[in-house]
């Protein structure tokens, strides 16, 4: 048992912010292509965290890009995260997982699409 706490305590990072759902973060992820490394910034809202702040923490980031939601899931102690930064802190959450934005994001877009297809009608009728 020794052995797997030393092994967790390696491979832990000690500098984590605390993150909660309804908190936009952004995270470095360091990739690899061929021979070259860069880091990629992703900065979204944070939908939900699991496994709390152990070896398995995960944290689930959302965000929109070219009108199209994308989510990731992070594991926070691995290896390719250089950094996670809180942008900002959510002033108070009712929930612990924000699963219900995927269908407020969607039902938004619905609304724009038809929005914008009245107006087109509207002009095509003058």
């Amino acid at each position: 048992m020794q052995s797997i706490q030393e092994l967790v305590k390696k491979y832990q990072k000690t500098k984590i912010p605390l993150i909660h759902s309804g908190d936009t973060i952004s995270v470095y992820q360091r990739i690899k292509e061929g021979d070259k490394d860069r880091v990629q910034q992703f900065e979204g809202l944070v939908l939900a965290t699991k496994h709390g702040r152990g070896i398995n923490g995960t944290v689930t980031v959302r965000k929109v890009s070219s009108g199209i939601g994308v989510e990731r899931i992070f594991p926070i102690h691995s290896p390719t995260i250089e950094k996670i930064e809180v942008k900002k802190h959510a002033k108070k959450v009712h929930r612990s997982k924000f699963y219900f934005i995927r269908k407020k994001a969607a039902k938004e877009v619905r609304k724009k699409t038809a929005f914008m297809e009245v107006m087109k009608s509207n002009e095509s009728q003058e």
